[in-house]
């Protein structure tokens, strides 16, 4: 028997753990070693703009899901406040960047295992964990989020031990025999040293890192009580982005030169090296893992309500919209996982590049869907009267100036993909996308009114 609506199993602990999982991965454990080489000590900076910028997009969108919470969200709210054109990009150019990442995340799961089994085709671990996670994401969603939630939370471990432990070297000197201080942050150059630009440079590889943090608004619709856990998920975006981005990257650079750092692999191998930990390689490998399989865990969630929401609105096949007894939407789960066995294609085709070129995608794409949730958000407010507005539960922080300055940001991250150019080649796939599905959309979509579904 099929049911014919989302179950609401989720908790509060489930949907934070959530976007943690898709938030923090391999842009956090090897892209920051890139973006510090960009911008030195001051990506600090770039990280805390970056991280304002996304926490009011995400009042934007908590406003919008707390108000009507339902599956697939902002592809909903862009269809109904800025026409079904808006959501037809969104929700496509949404579950395109899901199945980008998750192809980088496939890949790097290979990678990793063969550093235990050299011997073994690394496509035998690619396809074991696509069957795995593709499994798990055909179970009750009670199920998928209480094994995102300890996925999750061994990373999360991992960087507070990095953080602790990094903190007793430079107080303490742990495992050198000195305490390291902070000097590091101005001594190679100054806390600039490559200057403004450089700063700006970095942005892309910050953002890059960022994404992720929306799947709280793709879970509204599975979630036991949104009025609660969604204000609750939000509210904690900000010390997220100073505990794991912030206060990570500060210790990293106080304890190293800011060049030193991803010199000799992945900064958390560093930090761990330092404290004279023998298995520190091994430990992080097995970190990396959970990462990336939380990761891949969270974004075929996430792919799989969105596309569930558009098929409900005809803007994708209507086989998407079919839910299994236990209310997951199979035929999506399907999908992405035969998609992922691109991946293994991939990885044998340009083994140097998969990660790059998803990685660069997969930023056009995650600036786009914010650009359009701080948009749907003004729209709406915009059509509400006073009195709607009055009884808004989670009302956007700092109307109408803090999403203004949200969406001048994320219209300068498109400026930047735009002007240095090994991050062109993202913008103009971007944008070759977009004009491609709006072509699709224009002679192959039967016009309709969009009608956003209310669940209670």
């Amino acid at each position: 028997m099929q049911k014919q609506t989302m179950v609401r199993g989720l908790t509060a602990r489930h949907i934070r753990f959530i976007a943690l999982g898709s938030a923090i991965g391999t842009g956090l454990f090897y892209g920051s070693a890139s973006a510090i080489q960009l911008a030195g000590p001051s990506v600090i900076l770039a990280y805390l703009i970056g991280g304002v910028a996304i926490y009011l997009m995400m009042r934007s969108l908590g406003e919008m899901a707390v108000h009507n919470p339902i599956s697939g969200s902002f592809g909903h709210y862009a269809g109904q406040y800025l026409g079904p054109l808006a959501g037809f990009l969104t929700g496509w150019t949404y579950a395109l960047s899901m199945m980008f990442v998750c192809l980088a995340d496939v890949t790097a799961v290979g990678i990793y295992m063969s550093f235990w089994f050299p011997d073994v085709a690394r496509w035998v671990w690619v396809l074991s964990i696509i069957l795995f996670v593709g499994a798990l994401n055909l179970c009750n969603v009670k199920v998928f989020g209480e094994m995102e939630f300890w996925l999750t939370l061994i990373k999360v471990g991992a960087i507070v031990a990095m953080i602790a432990g990094g903190a007793a070297i430079i107080i303490f000197g742990l495992g050198n025999t000195q305490p390291a201080g902070v000097s590091h942050l101005w001594q190679d150059g100054g806390f600039m040293p490559n200057g403004i630009g450089g700063m700006v440079a970095s942005f892309t590889i910050v953002m890059f890192a960022f994404g992720g943090v929306e799947i709280i608004g793709i879970s509204a619709g599975e979630a036991q009580d949104p009025q609660k856990s969604i204000p609750k998920a939000i509210n904690a975006v900000p010390v997220r982005i100073l505990l794991f981005y912030v206060l990570t990257l500060f210790v990293l650079m106080s304890i190293y030169p800011w060049r030193q750092i991803g010199s000799e692999g992945s900064p958390f191998v560093q930090i761990f090296d330092s404290l004279n930990i023998t298995f520190a390689a091994a430990m992080l490998n097995f970190v990396v893992i959970s990462a990336a399989i939380s990761s891949i865990n969270s974004d075929i969630f996430a792919a799989g309500r969105m596309l569930y929401g558009m098929a409900l609105k005809g803007q994708a096949p209507a086989g998407f919209a079919r839910l299994s007894a236990s209310g997951v939407p199979t035929l999506t789960v399907l999908v992405m996982g035969a998609t992922l066995l691109f991946g293994v294609v991939l990885n044998y085709l340009m083994p140097e590049d998969v990660f790059l070129l998803c990685a660069s995608i997969v930023t056009f794409a995650c600036v786009w869907v914010w650009l359009v949730i701080l948009l749907s958000q003004f729209s709406m407010r915009m059509k509400m009267s006073k009195e709607e507005v009055a009884n808004l539960k989670f009302p956007v922080l700092f109307w109408p100036y803090g999403p203004i300055i949200a969406t001048a940001f994320m219209v300068f991250i498109f400026g930047v993909l735009g002007y240095f150019p090994k991050t062109q080649p993202a913008l103009i796939v971007g944008v070759v996308w977009l004009i491609v599905l709006s072509i699709v959309y224009k002679f192959w979509m039967k016009p309709f009114t969009p009608k956003i579904e209310q669940q209670n």
